[in-house]
């Protein structure tokens, strides 16, 4: 009698709600093929942000570090990560371990993985800002994943480019688009079959009914101190218009929650909220006007659904949606915040120009591209 066939293992490892959203439907397309031994490990860096998603995507980790601490050190979580997921491996012994993004999971992940000679695959790689405090610590963080990745699946040729740039070798770059306009508009059909899932914005929609939407997410580490109280003036600022509203859902993170309760107070015309499991967000996203972030994901997700962008970064790792026209870097000035917004609500050819429907980070195929890359790199 044949021995049962062994498949190939692939650990994948995240630990943060925008991972999640991005990988998802990468662990879905790798799942689905039936060729591929699929284990997920998350770190809990973001619990309850995290927990959200998982939730609603179906997924139950394999193993689960919960290694979130309230105002835990850089240095503090990036020990505990290395030694919990150099456990983890050692244990699960993987073929190839999968990371996204730039958080200090993916980072660590592809450390631990490099010290047990393990390969690593990086979802969407080759994001670059150009400077190493911007955004901090995201930038070192990804750019520390690149020497050590042998399969580079950068979301765009921009990033691609930046790649070949640093010398990594052609035939380990894919451009595959992003994986978060898969989780996207998958959300979003999901949403048309089931609305009850974002039932919990009806009373803010008819609260605001009438009002033009500003969709505010903001949580940068550069942005904590004068930027947070800038962005936080503004916000009073703009809300003082008698024709918008502004929906908030607030990080919790204290450096954001203090500052917000501090100059915004109980404003009629915004709504602090809890932040929103993905299918309320995906709905807040198709009721916004305009988006108003320092985030990253939120910048390749509004072009997908033609919403203007105002960055609060000096900076962005994702230029193409500046180049596109759908995004504008206009830093945490109090100033400058409110002469944008109030540019794309007064001059209706302004805010045409930005919301035109153009998305340059893929076409919802990249976790199907991901997965069958992999899989080739076993000779499936």
């Amino acid at each position: 009698m044949a021995a049962p066939k062994v498949l190939p293992k692939i650990l994948v490892v995240f630990g943060t709600r925008p991972e999640a959203i991005k990988l998802f439907p990468v662990v879905r397309a790798l799942q689905a093929r039936g060729d591929l031994s699929v284990r997920s490990c998350v770190t809990a860096q973001h619990r309850g942000l995290l927990d959200q998603v998982l939730a609603i995507a179906g997924i139950t980790p394999d193993i689960d570090l919960d290694l979130m601490e309230p105002g835990q050190t850089l240095d503090r979580l990036t020990a505990r990560l290395l030694t919990g997921l150099g456990e983890v491996m050692d244990a699960e012994r993987p073929d190839r371990v999968i990371v996204q993004g730039d958080t200090a999971t993916a980072m660590v992940g592809a450390l631990a993985a490099y010290y047990r000679r393990i390969p690593v695959s990086h979802v969407e790689a080759g994001l670059r800002s150009g400077d190493i405090y911007q955004p901090f610590p995201e930038e070192v963080n990804r750019r520390i994943v690149a020497p050590i990745a042998d399969q580079h699946f950068a979301p765009t040729q921009t990033a691609a480019d930046a790649l070949a740039r640093e010398n990594i070798a052609p035939a380990h770059i894919h451009v595959t688009g992003n994986t978060v306009i898969d989780a996207l508009l998958a959300t979003q059909a999901r949403l048309g079959e089931q609305p009850a899932l974002a039932a919990g914005l009806d009373a803010i929609a008819a609260r605001f009914a009438g009002k033009r939407l500003i969709l505010v997410t903001t949580h940068r580490r550069e942005n904590f101190g004068g930027g947070m109280e800038a962005i936080a003036r503004a916000l009073a600022r703009i809300a003082a218009r008698g024709d918008v509203a502004i929906l908030f859902p607030v990080h919790p993170n204290p450096n954001v929650v203090q500052v917000m309760d501090r100059i915004l107070g109980d404003h009629a015309n915004i709504a602090r909220i809890n932040p929103l499991d993905y299918p309320h967000f995906v709905r807040a996203l198709g009721l916004a006007h305009i988006v108003l972030t320092d985030s990253g994901g939120v910048q390749e997700e509004a072009p997908a659904l033609g919403k203007p962008v105002l960055v609060m970064r000096e900076t962005t790792e994702r230029p193409e949606g500046v180049a596109a026209g759908t995004a504008r870097l206009i830093g945490a000035d109090e100033a400058r915040i409110v002469s944008e917004i109030f540019t794309l609500l007064d001059d209706g050819a302004a805010h045409q120009a930005m919301a035109r429907a153009h998305n340059p980070f893929g076409d919802g195929h990249a976790s199907a591209r991901i997965a069958r890359i992999v899989a080739d790199g076993f000779g499936l």
